[in-house]
């Protein structure tokens, strides 16, 4: 198949979505598929042998911290036009991603379009709480022209079909097996992450520094773990706020990690602590459980969805912080040694390689392909329908 995926976060962001993206257009191309990317500017002309076309940016720093947004500019429908694809998929249509539902439906090409954030309960976080119900609208309006809508997990499914988004289909994640693994642990990347101190207990967050994620939730964690200490890798806006909350407790702020780096990060820590209750895949949950790490997580539904069935971790009520240093003693201390919540989410995680998640990606694409050339007959031959 030809396949554009028009993309609202690409690098040089680092995100959940963006690796996403990054994972799939990688797998598709390995299938032997043609893909086109377009996306905003800053990423480059070419991804690993995928041409990239661009568009320019803006930001407003009331907005996600200042995320650069893609301009909805004419030239998307230009970009299709000369690519000719098969299908066009949106990812997480926001700015960028008007032009390109627009574009799909003029050039009447089978659209799909994912929804991986959750933009509304991020209105209320950033004081935008008011916008919520035109927001939905806007999202319905626009997801509602896709010949398929994919949701990235069974919780968000539902939430979507509540706001009367139609033909919802769940697109199951995945996880680099190979990259992230248990044995990527080095006594060097241990010692970075406690300062010193690898004999200590280590709990890891890696994720976006930022409002939404809820990382203030972790300072309730050392009162009752007096041998722990907490790695935070990512960067974000909220990183001088959260030093500053931190700065009495035995925290280490790493910034930005990638590839073989981030995985020794995670594997060579002995428990992953995630308090954001606004994500809708986890995508750092599964890298996390990938590389044997048990879990200490708020409720969503994306942590119920890994969690409850794999006994890898335990939940916390986000209104209830001060539950998050309890479950950690128990993760730590509990009847179930840590090891074998170790094993158990390395097993779970198994369940999830890029390579079913974009296998089953294909099979939304050939329903939106089908469900358009049904469109296109009724269209034409109504008598007959």
């Amino acid at each position: 198949m030809k396949i554009a995926v028009v993309t609202e976060s690409w690098w040089p962001s680092t995100d959940g979505v963006v690796t996403w993206v990054a994972a799939t257009v990688r797998q598709l191309k390995r299938m032997g598929h043609t893909v086109l990317i377009i996306a905003p500017r800053g990423g480059g002309s070419v991804f690993e042998g995928i041409p990239v076309r661009d568009v320019p940016t803006f930001s407003l720093f009331f907005i996600y911290g200042g995320k650069p947004w893609g301009i909805p500019l004419p030239r998307v429908t230009a970009f299709l036009e000369e690519f000719q694809p098969d299908v066009v998929h949106v990812v997480n249509p926001g700015f960028l991603g008007i032009a390109g539902v627009y574009a799909a439906t003029r050039l009447r090409i089978p659209l799909v379009e994912s929804y991986h954030t959750d933009i509304a309960k991020y209105a209320s976080i950033y004081h935008f709480g008011f916008a919520k119900p035109a927001i939905w609208g806007i999202l319905r309006a626009m997801h509602n022209r896709a010949s398929v809508n994919l949701a990235v997990s069974q919780g968000v499914k539902q939430e979507m079909e509540a706001h009367h988004f139609r033909r919802v289909q769940v697109w199951k994640r995945g996880v680099d097996l190979e990259l992230f693994r248990p044995s990527r642990s080095t006594a060097r990347m241990r010692a970075m992450l406690t300062g010193g101190h690898p004999d200590c207990i280590l709990a890891l967050y890696v994720g976006r520094i930022a409002a939404e994620k809820g990382i203030y939730r972790l300072n309730d964690i050392f009162s009752l773990n007096p041998r722990l200490r907490l790695a935070i890798v990512g960067e974000g806006p909220a990183m001088p706020g959260l030093q500053h909350l931190f700065r009495n407790t035995r925290t280490i702020f790493l910034g930005k990690l990638l590839g073989t780096a981030l995985a020794e990060a995670y594997a060579s820590a002995d428990l992953f602590v995630f308090p954001s209750t606004t994500e809708t895949l986890g995508l750092v949950l599964l890298e996390a459980m990938a590389s044997g790490l048990p879990v200490a997580a708020a409720e969503s539904p994306p942590t119920h969805e890994l969690i409850d069935p794999s006994g890898a971790g335990l939940l916390f009520s986000p209104g209830q912080p001060h539950r998050l240093g309890e479950i950690v003693r128990e993760l730590v201390d509990g009847e179930i040694p840590l090891h074998i919540r170790s094993v158990r989410a390395r097993q779970e995680a198994a369940k999830w390689g890029w390579d079913r998640s974009t296998e089953d990606l294909l099979e939304f694409y050939r329903q939106a392909v089908q469900y358009q050339r049904e469109r296109s007959l009724r269209a034409h031959y109504p008598r007959q329908f």
